[in-house]
């Protein structure tokens, strides 16, 4: 199996790489633009396999992918390359909309040109997955979660430029036949999440005995994955799922945000106690613009179709996560100082 990645070098991509060449024995070809979330050091685990390659390419550059995938041949294709923060879309929306939907239009255009050159069986067995969010459905109340026919209702530039990407991956099966599959997955975290999420964020700064944020008063929603279980999930889905279809991919493991911070602290003093409760460093901040109330998703047609099950429960993966990081200073620290915490997102408004 030739797997092409897009994306490789970010949080969710490196993860599938790792699995696809450690796990799968799959040769893999990892393009990436490494803007400031890609960092190679995610995938130290296999760069030295000779399964394994990258080619440093904008998606955006038809002919750079067009040029890579035909020359690579591959059986997949699998599409994660994305801006993928909120807080950066709200203040610079033009990024996304490139990279999100232009940069997609351009992998499915390639794909497809690469894909009706193939001869009959090879066609029959090529897959191009896209791979989303759950953002793309806004937000939920209390009660319900997303399943894959929940209307898209998506709230930040962010969102929006994800669900446009999901229309125009659906678009290419309904109108040229290309074998698409569409996957959206609920909020990652795990080993290799860029240090601007809350996560990792609220971790290497209760590490650091600095202020964590908390937007708003906490209560936000989301359906935390293990991104090791995330990697899973995709590699079933593109072997197994059906051509044209959507399948969810979530945790079940629904956590307030306010909540989250407060595990983290309660790991972080259990480990590396410092004399006094790390809840003292939680600050909450002006909310998120558009800031989604919560997030669930409904598993079930990928756990009944596929078989998958996540492996990590919140409370397992959490810790697991916070000692990946007490063990691993070498690969965050070099990302940390490029970027310190600060906030980001906050729109400036006039007073007249």
């Amino acid at each position: 199996m030739r797997v092409v990645v897009t994306g490789g070098a970010g949080f969710i991509g490196s993860a599938v790489i790792r699995h696809l060449v450690l796990e799968k024995g799959y040769e893999v070809l990892n393009i990436d633009k490494l803007t400031y979330a890609g960092t190679l050091t995610s995938l130290r685990p296999v760069e030295a396999k000779l399964s394994y390659r990258f080619l440093k390419i904008d998606i955006c550059d038809a002919a750079a992918i067009s040029s890579a995938i035909s020359t690579f041949r591959p059986d997949r294709v699998m599409h994660l390359a994305a801006e993928s923060h909120v807080d950066r879309s709200i203040l610079g929306a033009r990024q996304f909309i490139e990279t999100n939907i232009l940069g997609s239009f351009t992998v499915l255009e390639c794909s497809r040109a690469y894909w009706e050159a193939l001869a009959p069986e090879d066609q029959s067995r090529f897959r191009f997955l896209h791979v989303s969010t759950d953002e793309v459905y806004g937000s939920l109340g209390l009660e319900g979660s997303f399943s894959e026919t929940t209307p898209y209702d998506p709230s930040s530039p962010y969102s929006a430029s994800k669900a446009a990407s999901d229309h125009l991956a659906k678009a290419w099966t309904r109108t040229y036949g290309m074998p698409v599959i569409v996957s959206n997955c609920s909020n990652n975290y795990g080993p290799f999440h860029f240090p601007e999420k809350l996560i990792p964020l609220t971790i290497l700064n209760a590490l650091e005995g600095k202020p964590l944020p908390v937007y708003g008063n906490g209560t936000n929603i989301r359906d935390w994955l293990y991104v090791e279980d995330h990697a899973r999930a995709l590699n079933l889905i593109a072997e197994q799922g059906r051509v044209g279809e959507t399948y969810n991919v979530g945790g079940r493991n629904e956590r307030r945000n306010i909540d989250v911070v407060k595990r983290i602290c309660a790991i972080l003093d259990d480990l590396r106690p410092i004399g006094h409760p790390r809840e003292e460093l939680i600050q909450f901040v002006m909310d998120r613009p558009g800031h989604d109330a919560r997030y669930a998703i409904d598993a079930t047609k990928l756990e009944t179709e596929l078989g998958w099950r996540a492996q990590e429960s919140f409370d397992t993966g959490i810790e697991k996560t916070v000692r990946w990081y007490l063990d691993n200073e070498w690969w965050w620290a070099p990302l940390r100082k490029g970027y310190d915490g600060s906030r980001l997102g906050l729109i400036k408004t006039g007073t007249g």
